[in-house]
């Protein structure tokens, strides 16, 4: 599991037919301090996390695949959890 922020969205025209219908967000991996820790990775976000939201991500192909109904998919990434609403004031 990886804890990151989502930096962007991805918008394709063409894909892989696992893909379709799926919303693939740009995710930053970030250390407990929010600095950033690698290089970006590319993951499948079926909560529809808003931009800079904190987020866990699992790396578990064999989940996402199921996901997605394909066990032959190349999508390995997927957003299992949004971790708060950054930037925004509790209620």
């Amino acid at each position: 599991m990886i804890v990151a922020r989502i930096d962007g969205m991805i918008v394709s025209t063409v894909c892989h037919p696992s893909m379709v219908g799926c919303r693939s967000a740009i995710c930053q991996p970030i250390d407990e301090s929010g600095r950033n820790e690698g290089q970006p990775i590319l993951a499948i976000d079926p909560f529809s996390a808003g931009l800079h939201q904190r987020v866990l991500i699992s790396t578990d192909g064999v989940s996402t695949r199921a996901h997605v109904r394909d066990p032959k998919s190349p999508l390995r990434n997927i957003i299992v959890a949004v971790l708060d609403d950054s930037g925004k004031e509790p209620t």
